[in-house]
């Protein structure tokens, strides 16, 4: 029997890592010596760079790049290969890199995320891969397609800097200049997010106020983005408010879509593609995933979905084990995933569940390997209840 461990992390308490190496020891106490392979994975969001890189052997890439508000910071992203490059928005642009108190997404910028693309196309990168969850910025992605080539102007002629509060001084853009390599590479977008660029669901109204914005703000940056698409509508006839996900991170999903023909996939979808899991699945007999937390939005574009449907597609079994499960968690099986337990075995305070997280997650991936050796024993020796009169 042939196991294939693929789990998410749990925020703030077990790496995907440490999830392979706690279910490796669970599977070889109940089953003895087995057969097994692990690979780190994640959904799009944060700590997929970081997974794709150890899954696939990759390395880091350092480099200093713009912050959100302007700071110089140390940013890094992956190297996968000769032609692969994955990046995270958030390593240069995101909202962590800016203390509470200086959250303000009018000064804030994305001019650091398109640094890094460029230092990966400056390296002979062909094909790049960018998580854009996570971020601190509200400017229409206008800082990162700066950093490449392409000239905000307003009325009269001038060159903004491209922050949140030059979207509505935007008057024509010009992408003369846009960085020719750009249109040589495959540029993929992770995305799981559907909102358009403007309107109650866009970019300004659903996240400006986790990044600092105050309604006052959020008003004012409204206004900026509809004239921002506007310009886009008239100089290019694209409709963002059209494209599923160009109200991501604070609107870059347009930036990466209109100017640099980005395109926008599923970040569970990108991130199984670039671990080649279809392949790692040839063989395999019963597939372990899991996360923090199992409830409807796991149906969503999260690592079990993911996992589940591709398992599901090759005929492999598989099964989760999560930390805790919340409403219509049952709502995944229906995504290839067989079976879920918990990792929780008592009543017991969160503080208490996350402090003993890794003694948790092996007692309960040892129970689910028992229940599995039941049903395999059971299948063995079958019972009158298997056939019925």
């Amino acid at each position: 029997m042939k196991f294939l461990f693929a789990s998410d992390s749990f925020k703030g308490t077990l790496t995907s890592g440490q999830t392979i190496e706690l279910l490796a020891k669970a599977a070889k106490e109940v089953f003895g010596e087995i057969e097994y392979s692990g690979v780190p994975v994640a959904d799009g969001g944060e700590g997929t760079t970081d997974a794709v890189v150890a899954a696939e052997g990759g390395r880091w890439i350092e480099c200093e790049v713009c912050g959100p508000m302007l700071e110089r910071v140390s940013a890094r992203y992956g190297r996968l290969d000769d032609r692969r490059a994955v990046i995270e928005m958030a390593a240069a642009s995101g909202l962590e890199r800016v203390p509470i108190d200086r959250r303000n997404p009018l000064r804030a910028t994305s001019y650091g995320t398109g640094e890094l693309i460029r230092h990966a196309l400056d390296t002979g990168f062909t094909d790049i891969s960018i998580a854009i969850g996570g971020s601190a910025t509200n400017d229409g992605g206008m800082g990162c397609a700066r950093a490449l080539g392409v000239r905000f102007l307003d009325a009269g002629g001038r060159a903004l800097e491209g922050r949140g509060e030059d979207l509505e001084r935007v008057s024509a853009i010009d992408v003369s200049g846009l960085d020719h390599r750009v249109s040589g590479a495959k540029i993929t977008v992770m995305c799981d997010v559907t909102n358009p660029l403007c309107g109650e669901n866009g970019a300004t109204w659903t996240y400006g106020a986790q990044k600092g914005a105050t309604p006052e703000m959020q008003a004012r940056l409204e206004a900026g983005m509809v004239n921002y698409r506007d310009v886009i509508r008239r100089q290019f006839g694209i409709d963002p408010d059209a494209i599923r996900g160009a109200g991501a991170a604070g609107g870059l999903g347009t930036a990466l879509t209109v100017f640099l023909g980005g395109e926008m996939k599923s970040g569970i979808d990108t991130v199984l593609d670039l671990i080649d899991f279809d392949g790692r699945l040839e063989g395999t007999d019963l597939v372990v995933t899991g996360e923090g937390r199992t409830d409807w939005q796991s149906c969503f574009g999260k690592v079990m979905q993911g996992v589940g449907e591709r398992a599901a597609r090759k005929g492999v079994l598989a099964v989760g084990l999560s930390g805790s499960l919340g409403r219509d968690a049952s709502r995944i099986f229906d995504h290839g995933i067989a079976s879920l337990m918990t990792t929780v075995d008592a009543p017991m305070s969160l503080e208490e569940a996350l402090g003993r997280s890794e003694e948790l997650y092996y007692l309960g991936a040892v129970r689910m390997f028992r229940f599995i050796r039941a049903g395999m024993a059971l299948n063995r020796h079958p019972t009158e209840w298997d056939h019925p009169e």
